[in-house]
Order: structure tokens, then C-alpha cells, then sequence
């Protein structure tokens, strides 16, 4: 009799162990499928913010020092738009925002250059007149190999902008690449850059000359006021200079283009994410009666090839000197601290590409870039000993189309 009941006993804790160990891995199991639905996955159509959580969760558990949430979200904010690819579209700290808009108003601390990505190498769009960039030889097309030693494809456009920025009387060295010369390092020290968007002058025989250097708000009515200058000292012709022009606003391309037709395209936008959009000329334009020459080169970038090419394709304008740098994507600013309704963005703001431009001859300027007509190359040699052919050219040019 006892030994029935030893039997049962132990047939009964097997049984009881065989129920546990299956309820074990049942929850293991479950677990593990539980991971597998919860756990960081990729997607086609949105970021997993599963994965940035369990990122943070085991810093939180696991990391040895101190975490600063409002950079590590900058920081994450900041590397899924640089995995786009797309050189034009970064997320902007509060910094950086308003380093942007000190740009675009022509007041900054650096050496005085406008640089951009071709062909996957650091290249210079543009030095401005009279800068530190520009006195020490800095060159529209030079290719910009290092900064203060650090290779600069291991940098975004924004790292590199950062890097050769810097206070004022402090110095930057760039080894510099053009053509097929061999590298040379170049020491620059820092300046206080303030430049005015827009110059004229009263060149020989008539002729007025406007040089524009970015395309910032007052560029317009800046524009307007120097050509009513010109007139009324009597110009019959106009060359409008945008050679080492890096851009800036497309409306303000759009108001430039304006003093000159009052009628007509100026610009399509082609996007993904929305019908094209056209901007015209308004009437209302001060110099629509008056012979045109522009003046591009390598240098001349985004707004200047779009006032450019409207000029061009509206028969409104020659072009003369060097296919410009063919940058024809379009930018939005968007201010992420959206908090006020405010024009000013004190915040971080995300610098993306939304649409590409096009001419109203249906050139795509990123592709092919605006061609001049009458083509002037400018050699080093003539740089170096201050002659300027492609000018001379458009000033002829110019002489040539008073009637």
C-alpha cells in the first residue's frame, strides 16, 4: 500500500516538472515572438521609432556618463536626413539656423567662400569680392581636399562650412586642388564678412554695369534703385554681372528677373510631392526697355541661373563667359519651434530639397546647367594679372545691341 502511494507521488512530480518545463518554454516562446513583433524592424514607409527607443532604454540602463536628451535627439534628427544622400538637405541647430540667416543678409565671420559638392568633391561656387578667400587666390572650381589637415570627403557641406568658419583674426588652412595642379596649402585668417548684395558702376560709352552677389530679400529693390541710377546717368545698355553669384532666395530671383519683363515664365518647379508650379514676371519693371548682357560663369549658382535663363529664354538678355555650376534643386526652410507664428525661426529648422528648377525653355539646371552664348574663358594668367576678357566681351557685346 505504501509503496502505491511512492509510485503515485512520483509519478505525479514528473508530471507537475514535464507541466513547468513546458509552461517555461511556452514563455520563452512567447518572448521571443513578442520580440519579434515589438522589437526594431525596418519599414519602407516610416522611421522606427521602435529602435531609437530601445537605443535609449539600454543607454538609460546601461551607458557611464551623463545623457544630454537634447543633443542625442539633434543627433538623431540630424543623421536620418544625412542618410538621404542629398548634400542640400540638413537638419539645422539653432546655430546653424542663424548662421543660414546671417548668410542670405551678407553678415558672417570666415574667409568669404560659398562651397558646394561636385562630382563628390568639397568645390568652391564661389569666393566673394574683396574677402580673405578672395585676396589669398581662392578660386570659383578649386577643389578643397582638406581643412586644417582633415580630409574633407570624410565631411558633409555643413561640418565643412563649420570648420572654415570661425572668429574673426583666427586662421584656417585649406589644401586646395585646381585642375590638374598639385595640391597646395593655403593659410587664411579669418574676417568679419559684411558685402553688399548689389554694385553698379558707369562703364564706357553708355554702358551700366550691375554686379549682383547674392540674392538676399533687399536684392530686388536694390537691383531697381541702381538701374534707375545707371539710367539717369545715361546708360542705353546694362551688363548684369552674376559670376561667383552662390544664390540665395527664389523669390528674389523672381523680383530681379521682374525689373526686367513684365510678362512671361520665370521658373517651374517640378516636385514628387506636388503639381508643378510656375512663377511669372509682375509687371511694374523699371528696365524692360533697356538692352541686356549677363555675365555667368562656374560660380554662378541656384537664383543666379534661374534669373539667368528666364532672361535668356525670354529673349530679354545674352549670355556671355562659362556654363554656370548647375545647381537647380530647391531648398525649403522649415522652422521646427513652430510654437509662435512668427517670421523669424529661433529655433532648429530642416533645410530640405522639394522640388528641381527648371528654365522656361524646359532646361533642367541641375542636369545641364545654363550655357552662354557667346562663351569667354577667364585663364588664371588673366586673373593673376588683372585682366578680365569675359567683362570686356560683355561690355563689347553690349555696345553692339544699342540701336
Amino acid at each position: 500500500m505504501k509503496k502505491d502511494k511512492k509510485i503515485k507521488s512520483n509519478s505525479s512530480i514528473r508530471k507537475n516538472l514535464l507541466i513547468a518545463s513546458a509552461g517555461f518554454m511556452l514563455g520563452i516562446f512567447s518572448f521571443w515572438i513578442f520580440g519579434i513583433i515589438t522589437g526594431p524592424r525596418l519599414s519602407k514607409n516610416k522611421i522606427d521609432t521602435t529602435l531609437l527607443n530601445k537605443v535609449q532604454s539600454i543607454l538609460q540602463n546601461k551607458y557611464n556618463g551623463d545623457l544630454d536628451y537634447q543633443k542625442m535627439s539633434e543627433g538623431a534628427a540630424s543623421g536620418a536626413v544625412a542618410a538621404l544622400g542629398d548634400p542640400y538637405t540638413v537638419f539645422l541647430t539653432e546655430k546653424e539656423n542663424k548662421e543660414l540667416s546671417d548668410d542670405l543678409a551678407g553678415e558672417l565671420s570666415g574667409i568669404g567662400v560659398e562651397i558646394g559638392q561636385k562630382n563628390g568633391k568639397l568645390t568652391v561656387i564661389a569666393p566673394i569680392d574683396g574677402t580673405p578667400a578672395d585676396k589669398a587666390g581662392i578660386r570659383a572650381g578649386d577643389f578643397i581636399a582638406a581643412i586644417d589637415g582633415l580630409d574633407s570627403r570624410t565631411l558633409t557641406i555643413d561640418e565643412a562650412v563649420k570648420k572654415i568658419r570661425g572668429e574673426k583674426g583666427t586662421n584656417v588652412k585649406l589644401t586646395v586642388v585646381r585642375g590638374s595642379e598639385a595640391p597646395r596649402e593655403i593659410e587664411i585668417t579669418r574676417d568679419l564678412i559684411s558685402v553688399p548684395s548689389v554694385s553698379s558702376e558707369m562703364k564706357a560709352d553708355n554702358i551700366g554695369y550691375i554686379k549682383i552677389r547674392r540674392f538676399g530679400e533687399d536684392t530686388g529693390s536694390e537691383v531697381r534703385q541702381a538701374g534707375q541710377t545707371l539710367r539717369s546717368q545715361g546708360a542705353k545698355a546694362l551688363v548684369v554681372d552674376v559670376r561667383d553669384n552662390p544664390g540665395g532666395y527664389l523669390q528674389t530671383a523672381v523680383d530681379v528677373a521682374s525689373e526686367f519683363y513684365s510678362s512671361g515664365m520665370v521658373v517651374e518647379e517640378r516636385s514628387k510631392n506636388a503639381k508643378p508650379k510656375v512663377d511669372n514676371a509682375r509687371p511694374g519693371g523699371t528696365l524692360t526697355d533697356i538692352p541686356v548682357v549677363v555675365l555667368i560663369n562656374g560660380g554662378s549658382a541656384s537664383a543666379s541661373e534661374i534669373l539667368a535663363g528666364a532672361l535668356n529664354d525670354n529673349d530679354r538678355a545674352t549670355l556671355v563667359g562659362e556654363k554656370t555650376y548647375g545647381k537647380g534643386s530647391v531648398q525649403e526652410v522649415v522652422c521646427l519651434n513652430n510654437l509662435f507664428l512668427t517670421s523669424k525661426c529661433n529655433g532648429p529648422s530642416l533645410k530640405v530639397t522639394i522640388a528641381n528648377w527648371y528654365t522656361p525653355a524646359g532646361v533642367n539646371i541641375s542636369k545641364e546647367g545654363i550655357k552662354p552664348e557667346i562663351e569667354v574663358k577667364l585663364t588664371d594668367d588673366d586673373a593673376n594679372n588683372g585682366r578680365d576678357p569675359q567683362l570686356d566681351k560683355a561690355v563689347e557685346t553690349a555696345k553692339q545691341s544699342i540701336k
